[in-house]
């Protein structure tokens, strides 16, 4: 099945926000990145990572058990400051002018 959605990733150090309603930490054991959940949606996902020209495409494995490929392009005036706050249940990334703001129900990503 291909599917096409439009999604904001931001990535701070380890923490990350996504804008399809989830945020957590990641970590990478030298073959596979994980994306711990820690905030909106549960679960964990896995996957590799690899360039694609300026691309990043993502392959890997959801929660369920499904698997992806996504391929992710970076976003214009992605330099500045960057940076990581969780409190309370929700969690917000910024990177450059980019946040993207993740609670249990609700996402959002704001251009500044």
């Amino acid at each position: 099945m291909l599917a096409e959605q439009e999604a904001v990733w931001l990535q701070a150090g380890h923490h990350y926000a996504d804008s399809r309603g989830f945020a957590g930490f990641t970590s990478f054991d030298g073959r596979e990145v994980r994306f711990h959940h820690e905030v909106g949606e549960p679960g964990e996902d896995v996957g590799s990572l690899r360039r694609d020209g300026e691309n990043l495409v993502e392959s890997g494995a959801n929660p369920d058990g499904t698997t992806f490929v996504e391929i992710w392009t970076p976003l214009p005036d992605g330099l500045g400051q960057t940076g990581s706050w969780t409190a309370a249940g929700c969690q917000v990334v910024r990177v450059g002018p980019h946040l993207v703001y993740v609670d249990a129900g609700t996402s959002a990503y704001l251009r500044m």
